[in-house]
């Protein structure tokens, strides 16, 4: 057995997601020019000029209990949309583990995954099966997703020719219904029409009774006090608060 399996099956019986210890940072120039990548390959390591880091995470630690809805939220920079994609494996931490334990969907950017040349239809089957559904399950569920969606005239047109509301709408019918233990969302009820944000909205509270575990980032007040039971507020790369939504907000204008 691997490691990673170890450490999953670790996972006391009640935590679907455990942040241990996570530190990020990028070099706020990863790009050079050919002429000085050509200066750097000849300069002593001694005498190299260090890149300066950007800390975007800094030895960020909680826990996400099964079944609980919880919002990261903070103001722009404050490292929500970079924990989140820590979370979804989609980047991987300096330091620390990021632990999960179920099967994970997220809708991190609007239209990622979607092969452009392809149609509405052929992503539904090919993001089915990136979150693990089978063709079957697809087939059984393919009707669900697109009179979710609103956007039957297009399934059969490249989804190169889509609105970003049109992303959204195909994006988020696919993976709520491939029904997800954990579901991550990040800023994505920010597209759309109002009718339809309303519309994700009602359908992730009949998710969270049925148990689902969802972690939300929002800059949405009304969004996140609607859905969770929990907020963790980010600023400057740590957690300065974790508890009711309600004093979140508090918390976060005041140190923004």
């Amino acid at each position: 057995m691997n490691q990673s399996k170890k450490k999953r099956l670790s996972l006391p019986d009640d935590v679907a997601i455990r942040v241990d210890d996570v530190s990020k940072h990028f070099s706020l120039r990863a790009n050079s020019s050919i002429k000085e990548s050509i200066v750097k390959l000849f300069t002593p390591k001694k005498k190299r000029i260090k890149p300066e880091l950007f800390h975007a995470l800094d030895n960020i630690s909680f826990d996400i209990k099964r079944s609980e809805t919880v919002g990261l939220i903070g103001v722009n920079g404050s490292g929500k949309s970079t924990m989140l994609k820590m979370i979804s494996g989609v980047m991987q931490p300096d330091s620390g583990d990021v632990l999960i334990r179920g099967r994970l969907a997220g809708l991190i950017e609007v239209g990622a995954g979607f092969a452009q040349d392809l149609t509405g239809r052929e992503n539904v089957y090919l993001n089915g099966a990136i979150l693990g559904l089978s063709e079957q399950e697809i087939n059984e569920r393919y009707d669900d997703i697109v009179a979710f969606s609103g956007i039957e005239s297009f399934m059969d047109t490249e989804v190169k020719f889509y609105s970003s509301g049109m992303f959204l709408r195909l994006a988020f019918a696919v993976a709520v219904y491939s029904n997800p233990d954990i579901f991550l969302i990040d800023e994505i009820l920010a597209v759309g029409d109002e009718a339809f944000q309303k519309k994700c909205i009602e359908r992730l509270k009949e998710q969270q009774k049925q148990g689902q575990t969802m972690v939300i980032v929002s800059h949405s007040e009304d969004q996140i006090k609607q859905l969770c039971q929990r907020c963790i507020v980010l600023s400057h790369s740590h957690v300065i608060f974790d508890g009711d939504p309600e004093e979140a907000f508090t918390v976060m204008r005041q140190n923004a």
